[in-house]
């Protein structure tokens, strides 16, 4: 019955807006939704383009019952873009009162695939931080902490490796 009213729920391809107002009707709960800060190997951030926004934002969407978020925003990129990708640091978690929502934020790591439009993405891209395109504040926010924590990490990992080589250089 669930798997029915499911395929019939995407068949109705209702703006977002509505599907939340429609869930909100029939659960008192938070939403979850899962946002991706995902680098490609040059240090691009991927940016999708929603066919009911029309401007570019952070991938992301909201996850299934029993889904563990890293494998709900994996999923979600997925489905809306082709690209296989590795969420791998949670960098943040932010309610919304007004939707009763929970976001769940992530650094990852594009892996693969080839980019194919969806019923949601029209158009995916990976950008360099100095040229990415108008976003909202808040997601813009996102990606320079993601950007400080990832350069953090990579001078972390270069300090251990040079503590190892000297160790084993010995």
């Amino acid at each position: 019955m669930m798997n029915v009213l499911a395929k019939a729920w995407r068949l109705l391809r209702l703006p977002k807006s509505i599907q939340l107002s429609i869930l909100r009707l029939f659960q008192d709960q938070f939403l979850i939704g899962v946002t991706g800060i995902i680098f490609n190997d040059k240090n691009e951030v991927l940016l999708v383009k929603h066919t009911y926004r029309g401007n570019w934002s952070l991938p992301g969407g909201y996850i299934k019952a029993k889904e563990h978020p890293k494998e709900g925003l994996e999923r979600e990129i997925e489905e809306e873009t082709g690209y296989v990708t590795s969420a791998d640091e949670r960098l943040k978690i932010r309610t919304d009162r007004d939707e009763a929502r929970l976001d769940i934020c992530y650094i990852g790591t594009h892996l693969g695939g080839e980019f194919r439009p969806s019923s949601e993405v029209s158009e995916a891209a990976f950008f360099p931080f100095e040229s990415l395109p108008l976003l909202p504040k808040d997601q813009l926010v996102f990606i320079e902490h993601a950007l400080r924590v990832k350069v953090k990490n990579s001078l972390s990992h270069e300090s251990t490796l040079q503590r190892f080589q000297h160790y084993f250089s010995r």
